[in-house]
């Protein structure tokens, strides 16, 4: 079956502004690496949607949503520090949340799907838009699934901790969000014992790595805490915030993976939960960005396209082990 990939025109015409690294330029990239993958005949395209405010409302407030149609009604502009949005920054918006509720009814006939968009949405909480972010796209499909009665896992590998897709599933028993980030590192979120509360008490993940963390110790971090909390979860439904500025070509992150990295976290999490739906998260160097989304959706179309060697011998093993114990010690 084919990997869809769902974009859309408007993701490109967010301009947060010259300088930012979340720039245009970063679909293009995603676009290229499938092409240098020999992906085109194993990839459809489909155009996405708009999300409508009741969708996104199942994650966001009112008041958050207002403030953001408020900004977009005068043309434009700064959310916080780094969050900034251009006349077209809402239709995107729109676009790449309905990118993931379009890929909730075309997962069960691909091998996978992408949904190319921009801007980011893991930083975006129930109630602030943040960190590059305005929605959740991530959050607001796991929603939408959610409503249909499925048990959803969220995976996020992006160097940067998604506090606002933990924010939004920290209570919730049915939804799991897993966490693999550099730490310390914006947006100070993501410490190993935050694990949830309520009826979601155990449901959150984290793994904080420090800089220079390679394949290795992630791949030690699935084995010993991700797949089994995965396993005993029991999702049918995955989702992979893919953030490829975990790659150590990265111009803000300072982690030690490369593409064939990403490659294996795909290829290990597809094989304990099944079809993904992809988000692009963050990545802020454009080849590596390429390299990352080219590698990553080969393992869903199982060919191989490995630019690069998997890394190893970086630090963080004690942390991981550390991490497995505590878990352990609080399933008992």
């Amino acid at each position: 079956m084919p990997i869809a990939v769902i974009t859309h025109d408007t993701c490109v015409e967010h301009n947060p502004g010259v300088g930012h690294p979340e720039r245009p330029d970063r679909l293009a990239a995603a676009t290229q690496g499938i092409s240098d993958a020999d992906l085109a005949g194993a990839v459809t395209f489909h155009e996405a949607p708009a999300a409508d405010d009741a969708a996104i409302g199942r994650v966001h407030s009112d008041s958050m949503i207002e403030a953001v149609i408020a900004i977009d009604a005068r043309g434009g502009g700064r959310i916080d520090g780094d969050t900034v949005m251009s006349a077209s920054s809402l239709e995107a918006s729109r676009r790449a949340a309905g990118a993931g509720l379009a890929a909730i009814d075309m997962v069960g006939g691909s091998d996978g799907v992408l949904c190319a968009v921009r801007p980011p949405g893991h930083h975006a909480t129930p109630h602030e838009s943040m960190g590059f972010c305005v929605f959740n796209s991530a959050a607001i499909a796991a929603r939408a699934l959610q409503a249909r009665g499925q048990r959803v896992a969220i995976v996020d590998f992006d160097a940067h901790h998604g506090n606002g897709t933990q924010d939004a599933f920290y209570q919730d028993g049915d939804v799991m969000f897993v966490s693999l980030h550099q730490w310390p590192l914006y947006p100070g979120t993501g410490a190993a014992d935050e694990t949830g509360a309520g009826d979601g008490l155990g449901t959150t993940v984290n793994v904080p790595l420090p800089p220079g963390a390679t394949g290795d110790v992630y791949s030690a971090a699935l084995d010993e805490v991700v797949l089994p909390s995965l396993e005993a979860f029991g999702a049918d439904q995955l989702i992979i915030s893919a953030g490829f500025d975990s790659h150590r070509r990265d111009p803000i992150t300072d982690l030690g993976l490369t593409s064939a990295d990403h490659a294996d976290i795909t290829r290990e999490l597809v094989a304990m939960v099944g079809t993904p739906i992809v988000f692009l998260e963050g990545g802020y160097d454009l080849d590596a960005l390429a390299m990352g989304v080219g590698a990553t959706l080969s393992q869903l179309a199982d060919h191989t396209y490995r630019p690069e060697e998997a890394t190893s011998g970086g630090p963080g093993r004690e942390i991981v082990e550390a991490i497995a114990s505590m878990r352990a010690a609080s399933d008992g």
